[in-house]
C-alpha cells in the first residue's frame, strides 16, 4: 500500500518532534550536571573532585557497558561486522580517553569547587570557538569573517558574565584559579575532537563514546587509588544520591537521548536546541544553589550562545574553511 504525501510528510513532523524532544531533555540534563556537583560540595565539604568523580564513573560503569554491548548489537542485527581496532586505533582510544574524558572531567569537578554553575557552563559552552581557534593554529585552516564575529561576540559575553560573578564573589583568586581550571577542561575536550573525529567515523559514535568513557573510568579509578584511602567513600547518603543522579539523570540518560535526538533531526537543529544549555543552567543554579542572576549574565550569556550559534550553524561554505 503506497502512502500519501501526507503520511509521509506528517511522519517526518512527528520524528522532528521526538527529535526535539530528546535534545531538548537531554540539554536539560546536561545542564544539570553542574548543580548536582555543587549540591554534592555542599552537602559535605570535605569532599573533593577526586572521590566526586570517582563516585560518578562507577555508578555511570553499567550504562558505559551497556553502550558497547547495545553498539555491537546494533550493528550485528544490521549484519554489519563491527570495524576492528588497530594498534593505532587503540592508542587513540587510550589518549582520547584521557584528555577528552578522565581529564576534561576532573579538571571540571575541580574548577567547580570555586565558581559558579553558571560560569562554568558557558566558558564549556565556548568549545566550539576553542575547536576553531586550534584548527587555524595547528591545522592553518583560515579563520572567516564570520567566525572572527563569532569569537568576538562569544568572549565578549563571556567577558560580561565573568565581571557578573567579579562583582559578588568574596574570594576573586578563587574565582580566577576555578575559571582556569574549567577552560583548560574546555581545552582538553576540544582536542578530543579534533583528534577523535575520523576514528568516531569509521568505527561508530555509540562504540567509540562507549569506549572512551570506559577507558576514562580507569584512569578515574586509579587516581583515586592512588590519592585517597577507601575511607574518604564514607560519606551521607545525600551525597550518594546526588552522584547517582550525576550518573544517571546528567551523564548516561541525556547521552542516549542526544544521541536519538541527532538521528532524527540532524546536528544544526540540535546545536540550535542545545543552545538552551547556559540559560537553563544559570536558572538551575539559581533555583537551587541560590545563585544570583543579573542582566549583566544574561546579556553576556546571548551573546555566548550568539557567537557559537555563528560558529556551529555555519553555511557548507564557510565549513571547509573552518
Amino acid at each position: 500500500m503506497l502512502r500519501s504525501k501526507a503520511d509521509f510528510y506528517n511522519e517526518r513532523v512527528n520524528a522532528f518532534k521526538i527529535g526535539a524532544l530528546f535534545a531538548a531533555t537531554a540539554q536539560l540534563g546536561f545542564a544539570a550536571k553542574a548543580i548536582f556537583i555543587k549540591l554534592a560540595y555542599a552537602e559535605h565539604p570535605g569532599l573533593d573532585a577526586v572521590t566526586l568523580l570517582a563516585l560518578r564513573m562507577i555508578f555511570s560503569l553499567p550504562f558505559f557497558l551497556a553502550m558497547a554491548w547495545w553498539a555491537r548489537r546494533a550493528a550485528a542485527a544490521a549484519d554489519m561486522k563491527p570495524v576492528p581496532l588497530t594498534r593505532r586505533d587503540w592508542g587513540y582510544v587510550l589518549l582520547l580517553g584521557f584528555c577528552g574524558y578522565y581529564l576534561a572531567s576532573f579538571l571540571d569537578f575541580w574548577g567547580l569547587q570555586y565558581i559558579s554553575a553558571g560560569l562554568e557552563r558557558l566558558i564549556l559552552f565556548t568549545n566550539p570557538t576553542i575547536v576553531v581557534l586550534l584548527s587555524a593554529l595547528f591545522f592553518a585552516r583560515p579563520i572567516t569573517r564570520r567566525v572572527a564575529l563569532a569569537l568576538l561576540l562569544s568572549y565578549a559575553g563571556l567577558a560580561l558574565a565573568y565581571w557578573h560573578d567579579l562583582r559578588i564573589t568574596d574570594n576573586v583568586g578563587e574565582l580566577v584559579f576555578g575559571s582556569f581550571l574549567v577552560f583548560a577542561s574546555a581545552l582538553s575536550y576540544a582536542v578530543y575532537l579534533l583528534l577523535g573525529a575520523d576514528i568516531t567515523k569509521r568505527i561508530g559514535s555509540m562504540r567509540f563514546t562507549a569506549y572512551m568513557m570506559l577507558v576514562a573510568t580507569v584512569f578515574v579509578l586509579v587516581q583515586f587509588a592512588l590519592m585517597r584511602p577507601l575511607s574518604a567513600l564514607d560519606l551521607p547518603m545525600k551525597v550518594y544520591a546526588y552522584c547517582v543522579g550525576l550518573a544517571v539523570f546528567a551523564t548516561a540518560a541525556p547521552v542516549w537521548m542526544m544521541a536519538e535526538g541527532l538521528k532524527r533531526i540532524g546536528a544544526n537543529d540540535a546545536s540550535m536546541i542545545g543552545s538552551i544549555g547556559p540559560v537553563v543552567t544559570i536558572f538551575l543554579g539559581a533555583l537551587f544553589l541560590s545563585e544570583p542572576v543579573s542582566l549583566l549574565q544574561l546579556t553576556g550569556a546571548s551573546l555566548v550562545l550568539g557567537g557559537v550559534a555563528l560558529i556551529s550553524l555555519r553555511p557548507k561554505s564557510d565549513a571547509k574553511s573552518t
